[in-house]
């Protein structure tokens, strides 16, 4: 079993600046692979409109087919990385290799997430008082101004920490499939073997995650607005749908491949057999 590799905290930065270089080694390719996912998401919360029996069932599919399409975005960057094309058909990598059951394993450690999640919930709170708070929630809702008492009845105080909890939890189930999916794709590992080198690399190179996960941050608010900048310009021209429709698929055009591309770099400096480096990427943006 190869050992996890230790990396600087600047290494954060790197994984970053290397999702952004494989995009603009490719834009349409890779922009493509995002417009795609982001014309499913969009079709899934349209349907929300006609029938929520079909919204939630559609939203199911997604999220059950999400680490399949992930599986093909990282390896997308791959091709990308080695000089090579994006393609549409890239998505399906993972089914049409024999990865479809252990990429769609990763998705248990959200599951158990989410229990655990509801479980704290039911022992912060309580069931009983989880009752009353959803009764006094709606009576609210049916208020012009709410009453302030009600306000005051609601357990705040261990909502806020409940919150906190989830945080913790969600970024702590994030660590088992950080670099699983890329592991699984291009290693023979089994799901549990690479979400648990996964987890091992994120606690052994936290201070790097936490540079990935803060530039991550800054970069998401900075394309959403230049998106919604754009989206508004469209908006003016030919009218409300379309600018939703041009925000949705412009964001996840440019996100998608940059985090999926981040990703997959992260995997090359922590866990890749050849211990291959992001700085022949990071040198072309520069250039």
């Amino acid at each position: 079993m190869l050992d996890v590799r230790k990396v600087p905290a600047s290494a954060g930065a790197e994984w970053l600046l290397g999702g952004f270089g494989l995009l603009r080694k490719a834009p349409l390719g890779l922009g493509l692979l995002g417009a795609l996912y982001g014309a499913l998401a969009l079709l899934v919360s349209l349907s929300m409109e006609r029938n929520m029996e079909l919204f939630m069932l559609l939203q199911l599919a997604l999220v059950l087919i999400g680490p399949l399409l992930l599986g093909g975005f990282v390896f997308a960057a791959r091709s990308v990385d080695q000089g090579g094309k994006a393609e549409p058909g890239q998505l399906l990598q993972g089914p049409r290799t024999g990865r479809s059951a252990r990429l769609l394993a990763t998705l248990l450690p959200q599951v158990v997430a989410l229990i655990v999640c509801g479980l704290l919930l039911l022992l912060l709170v309580g069931s009983a008082e989880l009752a009353q708070m959803v009764q006094t929630i709606e009576h609210m809702q049916g208020q012009a101004k709410p009453d302030p008492a009600l306000v005051n009845s609601l357990p705040i105080g261990r909502l806020m920490l409940w919150l906190l909890l989830v945080f913790v939890v969600g970024i702590i189930a994030s660590f088992f499939t950080f670099v699983a999916i890329p592991e699984i794709m291009f290693t023979d590992s089994s799901a549990l073997e690479a979400m648990r080198r996964s987890f091992h690399a994120c606690v052994r190179n936290l201070p790097a995650l936490i540079v990935f996960a803060v530039l991550g941050v800054i970069a998401v608010v900075a394309i959403y607005m230049a998106v919604m900048l754009a989206a508004l310009v469209v908006k003016l021209v030919v009218g409300d749908q379309a600018m939703q429709v041009v925000a949705q698929l412009l964001a996840t055009a440019i996100l998608m491949p940059v985090f999926t591309g981040a990703m997959y770099h992260a995997w090359k400096q922590m866990l890749a057999a050849d211990g291959a480096t992001v700085a022949p990427v990071i040198a072309g943006i520069e250039a």
